[in-house]
């Protein structure tokens, strides 16, 4: 992998980036969806298409200033990660569910909840980078005094290979508990009732409303609370499995925040194509497995980025295909 971060190099592309975002998150929130309204499908393919071209004319950029090796460092993270949080919008279809959150509410829902995905990503990323810098095991003897081996392992990308292994095998035996789950006893319902009294009542989309003049939450903001800790326990398996695609922050960062921007558009046409996506499931136990397995390995036998994302790619696309063509059939 490339050990020169982008944006060391290519400034300019860090400020590109974070323009592009600001005016996209203020013409969304500002303007396109300003009065809470139900999204349709036509708005949600639009939508998805605008975020995943951006995405596209960003790696380009990527591939124009940094070259091809990063070209497709952005595109494996940015699929990985797309990928994996299909499995965290099955969940917030349950959470929606569960406090029966009006349709048109849940776009400003997945709104804050991205805001606050962008903040959390950078501090794990970032963070994450710097950990991995300081843990290879011939970087840790050499401060002993020890030879280091022919081999240099990093402690922390082991341990992460080891766990997406065993995550990807949990995920391919995991039936439909989350169905099942009292989301008012998750940590980010308890946490926003240890701070504020909470109404049985919704309010339009308020996070907030008064009662008998006092000031109450409204369950929406549980719902944001709720949704925002789904997605941090779901972090716990993406950020380690991109962190197998690069060591550079700029590119994971970048990749993580267009896929997740994409989200809220993504969301809509899942909870209305649910259908497409029901063998999903072993497709994202296998792509876990082969980037654990490719993050174990790696100290001695790299896998390129390239035939990682065609990895990536051919798993999602047979899984999509089985899904039509094997369409899962419940009991009523």
């Amino acid at each position: 992998m490339n050990q020169h971060p982008i944006f060391s190099e290519h400034p300019g592309l860090v400020i590109v980036f974070a323009i592009a975002v600001v005016i996209m998150l203020l013409l969304d929130l500002g303007i396109f969806n300003k009065k809470s309204h139900v999204v349709s499908n036509k708005e949600a393919v639009t939508w998805s298409l605008v975020w995943i071209s951006l995405a596209m004319i960003f790696s380009g950029l990527v591939y124009h200033f940094a070259g091809s090796a990063k070209f497709y460092e952005f595109q494996s993270a940015y699929w990985i990660e797309k990928a994996l949080s299909v499995d965290n919008l099955f969940v917030f279809i349950l959470v929606f569910k569960f406090f029966d959150v009006a349709n048109q509410n849940k776009h400003k829902v997945l709104f804050w909840g991205i805001i606050g995905a962008l903040v959390l990503r950078a501090i794990f990323i970032f963070s994450g980078a710097f950990l991995i810098e300081l843990t290879y095991l011939n970087k840790l003897l050499s401060f002993a005094g020890i030879p280091g081996f022919k081999y240099d392992i990093n402690l922390i990308m082991t341990a992460f290979g080891l766990f997406l292994v065993y995550a990807g095998i949990k995920s391919w035996s995991s039936g439909d508990e989350d169905e099942d789950e009292d989301y008012n006893n998750t940590r980010g319902a308890r946490l926003i009732r240890k701070f504020f009294s909470v109404s049985d009542k919704y309010d339009g989309d308020k996070f907030f409303t008064y009662e008998n003049g006092k000031k109450l939450a409204t369950p929406l903001l549980v719902v944001v609370a709720v949704i925002e800790f789904t997605d941090l326990l779901f972090a716990v398996d993406s950020i380690p499995a991109i962190f197998a695609i690069s060591n550079d922050p700029f590119i994971l960062y970048t990749s993580n925040i267009f896929a997740i921007l994409g989200l809220r558009a993504l969301f809509f046409l899942l909870d209305n194509f649910i259908h497409l996506f029901s063998k999903l499931q072993y497709g994202l136990a296998i792509i876990l497995s082969f980037i654990g397995v490719k993050m174990i390995i790696s100290p001695f036998y790299h896998v390129d980025s390239v035939y990682s994302l065609l990895v990536i790619g051919g798993v999602l696309l047979i899984s999509v295909v089985a899904s039509i063509m094997l369409p899962e059939v419940k009991e009523a």
